[in-house]
């Protein structure tokens, strides 16, 4: 076998091994049709699919509302409660300002805040509440079947503590939660995550829509 032969052999078992190669990894790495994966920050056991779903509640206005009403732009949803001393109001100002950022760049998001706490934040609380955060910030609250049913719907948690019985906590899942129109929730948020990064992975997703 001369020179010219034995290199054509090796050039093409080179070859035949760099196609196998290429063929299983492409067979080895899974596919993906999610248009938002280059936003995504976390990983959601089962899916987006299990996080969000219809709810109906009551506005700051008083008017009883469903997801349908309140979510028709992309929104940014957290739990919680206007008598909470630190977290809700710390929260609620972080997504406040992230939206705000938001505005300044032409993205249109509705900030909502869910009361877990029907008993005390009757509509016309929840109004001074939101209004003073953000202009557009939609407040809601309902009986407190309505409130579990949502709450459940984003796999939140939320329980009265015991104790003083007019001044008492909230214990509450403290995360935040973005949808989007014609396709539900896409993302939750830590509350560690600041309010300009906050504004960088919204702007992602709206973008990727």
């Amino acid at each position: 076998m001369n020179k010219m032969t034995i290199y054509a052999v090796v050039t093409g078992v080179t070859t035949l091994a760099v196609v196998v190669g290429l063929i299983v990894y492409k067979m080895s790495v899974p596919t993906t049709d999610d248009r938002f994966a280059q936003c995504r920050n976390s990983v959601i056991a089962g899916g987006t699919s299990q996080i969000g779903g219809p709810f109906t509640l009551v506005d700051e206005n008083g008017t009883t509302v469903t997801d349908q009403d309140v979510l028709t732009k992309p929104s940014l949803i957290y739990f919680g409660y206007t008598y909470c001393p630190d977290v809700c109001p710390l929260d609620s100002a972080r997504n406040a300002e992230a939206v705000s950022i938001l505005d300044e760049r032409g993205y249109d998001v509705t900030p909502v805040f869910i009361s877990i706490d029907p008993e005390r934040d009757t509509p016309e609380i929840l109004k001074d509440f939101t209004d003073y955060l953000h202009p557009r910030m939609v407040g809601l609250t309902g009986s407190l079947e309505q409130v579990k049913a949502a709450s459940q719907a984003y796999r939140t948690y939320f329980r009265k503590q015991e104790g003083d019985p007019e001044y008492y906590l909230m214990d509450h899942t403290t995360f935040s939660y973005l949808t989007l129109p014609d396709v539900g929730f896409v993302e939750f948020f830590r509350r560690d995550v600041s309010p300009d990064s906050l504004a960088d992975q919204m702007a992602c997703f709206i973008d990727a829509l």
